[in-house]
């Protein structure tokens, strides 16, 4: 009998690494990187007793996780087949719909190799895999299927905003409303003028182009900031000034205010409506998009009632059919400002009265659901909106301008934090820290960087400049949001891992574990 398997022939896995140690004890560079890649499982498992000498681990993953895989294969091909069956050509080997399809699996397996090797955010990954394929010409969208793809997008945002709302803490907000309210909307709104101010020289854009760009630019991204602040937590820094829960909210209100300006600004650029009525019809959208989604999360608090067998999948529902439904709709009335907002609330209102009935703030089995939901959908918004970009066709001089743009303002936004973080109970290292935390963009520039250049193509646009120049304004936006997710993604991920540990202070274990579990449910 193998003297790992049980009496019941059952393979009881064991991680033994004496064959891969150098003569001081210490593992190969090799043996390191394959651990990255294939993690040590001890649980009991049928494993074939032949498996270990064929696949030796870590070279190769363990039975387990290779028949996890084969799975998953064996599902995508079974259902791309039903799909061929059904539709024929698009689901074809040269058919468009493939091509989507393989783009979004190659961006998630390429995100993950990236995030393993580099330990930076997949999504930069993700990212560079749309902008490849595009440029390889791997992957094609007629008008048809370019229609989907900005559908997709938006259920993306959906999923963003309601993580957002189902994250805010009502306690955190009550006890540290000012802290939030400061670090949450001055730094974006600094960075909002700054983008705008900068853009409408060294871009050219007019005013109201430049201020569309800046509103979505200033907006932080929770996909690159929530990991390595929990990272942090996990290792007990800052916890004991509770700062991890404070940028998780302030974050989240970042986000809504960004997504909700831009949505105003961009409903009033291709109105075609007065112009006062527009102005006017700016403060209504979020009075309206507030009222009507915190009624909407009330409702999904009391239907279904708790105790239903299925109060979990069918409150899933209800928030996420109601947020497709309010921006789908907020956009087609010319209301866009209402509808971001009206899912923000709504997720907020409804974590509020359940952390009553006992389901602690994004720890809710709801959450959980919209996080794996995001799982499967940020490879979509980033691979898409990589796909967006030729190279060939870019100006170097918007390039260059932009990134001048972007890194000078992203230098203007750290300062502004450490200034206008006073009486925040900060001391200056960790209010250093935090201006260098605010500088990572990702998510919510991937799902509006295309927005004004889809309305363009849909033949939405009113202006007055004419299609030619409205659609070069449109394609600066584009390449400057790209731009942002290339340089402060990966910038912001690596500051905060080199500077948290110098410029947080680090409780003991005990106290760590104890706030730990405190604040663990207002994680984003």
């Amino acid at each position: 009998m193998d003297p790992n398997c049980d009496s019941t022939g059952v393979r009881v896995y064991t991680f033994v690494d004496e064959h891969h140690q150098n003569k001081n004890g210490s593992r190969p560079w090799w043996h390191k990187l394959c651990l990255r890649f294939h993690q040590a499982d001890n649980t009991l498992s049928r494993e074939p007793t032949w498996w270990g000498k064929v696949f030796p681990f870590p070279l190769f993953p363990t039975f387990r996780q290779s028949a996890q895989q084969l799975c998953i294969i064996i599902f995508f091909l079974l259902v791309w087949g039903i799909l061929y069956a059904e539709l024929g050509e698009p689901m074809s080997l040269n058919g468009e719909l493939l091509s989507m399809t393989i783009l979004v699996i190659s961006a998630y397996l390429i995100g993950w190799i990236w995030l393993k090797i580099t330990t930076l955010p997949a999504l930069i990954g993700m990212l560079l895999t749309g902008i490849l394929f595009q440029n390889l010409q791997l992957v094609h969208m007629s008008d048809t299927y370019r229609k989907l793809n900005q559908d997709l997008r938006k259920v993306a945002l959906v999923i963003i905003l309601m993580r957002a709302g189902l994250g805010l803490n009502a306690g955190v907000l009550k006890k540290h409303y000012v802290a939030v309210l400061q670090l949450g909307i001055l730094p974006w709104l600094v960075e909002c003028i700054a983008i705008s101010v900068s853009s409408h020289y060294l871009l050219n854009l007019p005013w109201i182009w430049g201020f569309l760009l800046g509103s979505m630019i200033a907006s932080v991204s929770p996909a690159v900031v929530v990991p390595c602040l929990f990272r942090l937590r996990d290792e007990g820094y800052g916890v004991a000034k509770g700062i991890p829960t404070l940028l998780l909210a302030a974050a989240a209100i970042d986000d809504s205010v960004s997504v909700a300006v831009f949505a105003i600004i961009l409903n009033a650029m291709f109105s075609t409506g007065s112009a006062t009525f527009n102005i006017i019809k700016g403060p209504l959208s979020i009075i309206a998009g507030v009222v009507l989604g915190s009624l909407w999360g009330a409702l999904a608090s009391f239907i279904p009632e708790r105790g239903d067998t299925y109060a979990v999948p069918l409150r899933f529902l209800i928030l996420f059919l109601g947020g497709l439904f309010s921006l789908f709709i907020s956009n087609l009335i010319g209301w866009s400002g209402a509808g971001p907002l009206a899912i923000v609330s709504s997720g907020f209102i409804a974590a509020f009265y359940w952390e009553k009935e006992g389901w602690p703030v994004n720890k809710n089995p709801v959450s959980n659901l919209f996080r794996i939901l995001w799982i499967f959908f940020e490879p979509i918004l980033f691979a898409f909106t990589g796909a967006q970009i030729t190279l060939s066709a870019l100006d170097p001089h918007v390039i260059a301008m932009g990134a001048t743009c972007l890194v000078s303002c992203l230098l203007l936004r750290a300062i502004a934090t450490f200034l206008v973080s006073f009486k925040c109970g900060l001391n200056s290292k960790e209010k250093i820290f935090i201006g260098l935390t605010w500088l990572a963009k990702a998510t919510v520039q991937a799902a509006l960087g295309p927005a004004a250049l889809d309305l363009i193509n849909n033949g939405q646009t009113a202006g007055t400049g004419g299609p030619t120049e409205e659609e070069s304004y449109a394609k600066a936006i584009l390449a400057v949001s790209v731009l942002s997710v290339v340089i402060s993604a990966p910038l912001g991920a690596i500051l905060i891992a080199l500077t948290g540990p110098r410029l947080l202070s680090r409780d003991s274990n005990d106290a760590a574990d104890v706030i730990h579990n405190a604040t663990d449910s207002n994680s984003a």
